[in-house]
């Protein structure tokens, strides 16, 4: 062990216990961050809301609502899981796409796309309360 890699080793540790000093904890958040963090998810949701209702993500004038009123039987809690339109176990932003090249004749979303977060955090909002249950059909 060299000299210098024991001096940024006791640096890392002393800082460390310089921040439990402080009482900064990686898990600590103020009310004020999660008001803050609550409203920026919302704001996603209100997007997601106004794409899903929207026939402007395709070309034929479908939107994904049509099929899917407040992302009825989109079942995100059970991604990720076997998709027959596809053949294999995929994502759920994965089934979200099929559809908009599909039914709505659109183009497929990067997935970090902010149309397909907000499609995502829409449909996953809208099933909250739900147990979670990958896999299931």
């Amino acid at each position: 062990m060299t000299k210098r890699t024991v001096i940024v080793g006791c640096a890392v540790v002393a800082l460390a216990f310089g921040l439990v000093g402080y009482g900064l904890y990686a898990d600590e958040f103020t009310d004020a961050d999660t008001e803050r963090w609550q409203g920026e998810f919302m704001s996603v949701v209100e997007d997601g809301r106004a794409l899903w209702g929207s026939p402007d993500l395709g070309t034929n004038g479908v939107a994904c609502g049509q099929c899917h009123p407040n992302a009825a039987n989109t079942h995100p809690e059970t991604y990720p899981k076997f998709q027959k339109q596809l053949g294999r176990v995929v994502a759920f932003s994965e089934m979200v796409n099929w559809c908009l090249i599909n039914p709505l004749e659109g183009e497929r979303l990067a997935l970090d796309d902010p149309k397909m977060i907000a499609l995502e955090a829409y449909a996953t909002w809208e099933r909250r309360g739900v147990a979670l249950e990958p896999g299931k059909h």
